[in-house]
């Protein structure tokens, strides 16, 4: 069978250029999975330089695509457990590898469903879709690692580290502060992608809180989502919406009837919230103004 000819073009010097031009770059890659190549080296030096990664750390690497981190990182740890979702930029990383490095181990496999391993440090190039349940996930994992040095997109990395008052302070801001210390590193134009996404990122350095506060998440996440619902709001005002009122009287009620408990009919969870509100004194609060502590009474 014949072999079909590629379409010719020709590039600003007049040579001849195929149409699958990206063939030029290695594999292709699939934007669908978030793949953003980052092709700058003093870029990609700097990010595991802020990971300030000793001779005897495991990392932990999100996302290594062909492996301009991982050689770095690989450099200065004792090994690196690759995570990467694509089987054809697996396999690239592996060539790559070859004969150089028996400190690498590959897990083909979405991070979000992988039981991790035990590691010291991470360091990702995050696919955006999954920032949120990425961050969430490290911050779960036990035992506690040393560090996370991550990119983001900068919208989203700008809401990890705001603070109160800021316009970006919200729900993610503080349930992401309540565990760990948060600081922005770098900004990283688009440019230094391939190919270039979208959105301009930023890397963040994430150090969790060792020990964790001895606090119920689920519990927790639920008062900042009420509160962040209108976070210009005062509190009082908050607790004082219809529907937050009959959420918190069904779930009293499931409580006392999972607790063996008796209900009390006079109970009036209105006035009820109120009155721990002004004990606070944090009845007429922002939520946009407080502080992980405040949130914590």
């Amino acid at each position: 069978m014949p072999k079909v000819k590629s379409k010719k073009e020709r590039n600003a010097s007049g040579k001849s250029i195929t149409s699958t031009r990206m063939r030029a770059f290695g594999p292709l890659f699939n934007k669908d999975l978030g793949q953003h190549i980052l092709k700058n080296p003093l870029v990609a030096q700097g990010i595991v330089d802020k990971a300030s990664l000793n001779s005897t750390d495991i990392v932990l690497e999100v996302g290594p695509g062909t492996g301009n981190l991982t050689m770095r990182i690989l450099e200065k740890a004792k090994k690196v457990i690759a995570v990467e979702m694509d089987p054809r930029l697996a396999a690239e990383l592996t060539k790559r590898v070859q004969g150089r490095h028996n400190r690498l181990e590959i897990m083909i496999g979405d991070v979000i469903k992988t039981d991790l391993p035990y590691f010291d440090v991470c360091i990702s190039n995050t696919p955006y879709q999954i920032s949120s349940p990425l961050i969430f996930k490290l911050l779960e994992h036990r035992p506690l690692f040393r560090c996370a040095v991550l990119t983001f997109q900068r919208e989203f990395a700008m809401r990890l580290v705001a603070r109160p008052g800021d316009n970006l302070y919200c729900r993610l801001s503080v349930n992401v502060q309540l565990y760990a210390k948060v600081q922005h590193v770098m900004k990283v134009s688009k440019n230094n992608f391939k190919p270039p996404p979208q959105v301009e990122s930023s890397v963040i350095k994430l150090e969790p809180i060792n020990p964790p506060p001895p606090v119920n998440f689920k519990e927790f996440d639920g008062l900042v989502r009420i509160l962040f619902v209108r976070k210009n709001k005062t509190l009082s005002a908050n607790f004082k919406s219809t529907p937050v009122l009959q959420m918190i009287e069904n779930n009293y009620k499931t409580f006392c009837a999972t607790n063996d408990m008796m209900i009390e009919d006079s109970i009036d969870i209105k006035q009820k919230t109120q009155q721990v509100l002004e004990s606070l004194d944090l009845a007429e609060a922002r939520a946009a103004k407080l502080d992980i502590d405040d949130f914590l009474k």
